[in-house]
Formats: C-alpha cells, structure tokens, sequence
C-alpha cells in the first residue's frame, strides 16, 4: 500500500521532470502545511530563489482566504522584481482549495501562468 506521502512524492517528480523555471519565467513552487502555505519564485538554471512568501505573520481568516493574501503579496514581490510569467508548481498537492485559491490570487495580481 502506498502512503499518502509516497503517492505525492511520485506525482512531484513527474510534474518536475517537465517543469523548469528559467530567470524570465521562474518555477513558481507551493509548499502546503497542516497550519501554513509557502511559495517561492525558482530560477532553476541558477539554482537561487528570486522570492519569496508565506502565511508566517497572517493569522485572520480561513486557510483558504490566508492562501488568497499569500497569492497576492507573492505577485506584488515579483512583479517589483519585473517578473511578469511564472511556471506553476503544484508540487504534488491536488489542484483545489488552498493551492487553487493562491493561484487563483496570484493570477488576478497580475501573474500569467
């Protein structure tokens, strides 16, 4: 039987097997915890982190709304850097609640993925 934690693993690795972040269009990564969400902006071909956000400081709201601020202030951070395009890196994680709420903030910031 495959754990939770496995079956994510094995998704990650085949979404990062055809992912790439470049310092044009950055690999935007989504670390979800039990309490708080994190995203970063990934120059893989460097190999440095361009920037950077999370829900640390944020504590009004439900996750999914904490989520929506995350997305927000991850788009301000890279559109002050001239960052216009990112790839999306779910990491593994389904595509719906916090992970979608995020990028749902991110892209009415002004992100395009």
């Amino acid at each position: 039987m495959v754990s939770k934690i496995q079956r994510r693993n094995k998704i990650k690795a085949r979404i990062r097997g055809k992912i790439s972040g470049t310092a044009a269009r950055p690999r935007m990564s989504v670390f979800r915890s039990n309490k708080q969400i994190y995203v970063q902006l990934i120059d893989d071909l460097a190999g440095t982190t361009l920037c950077a956000s999370s829900s640390k400081g944020i504590e009004e709201g439900t996750k999914c709304e904490i989520a929506a601020k995350v997305g927000e202030a991850i788009a301000q951070k890279a559109l002050a850097a001239g960052i216009t395009e990112v790839v999306f890196d779910r990491n593994g994680y389904l595509f719906h609640g916090r992970v979608k709420s995020l990028a749902d903030a991110a892209r009415k910031g002004g992100l395009k993925f």
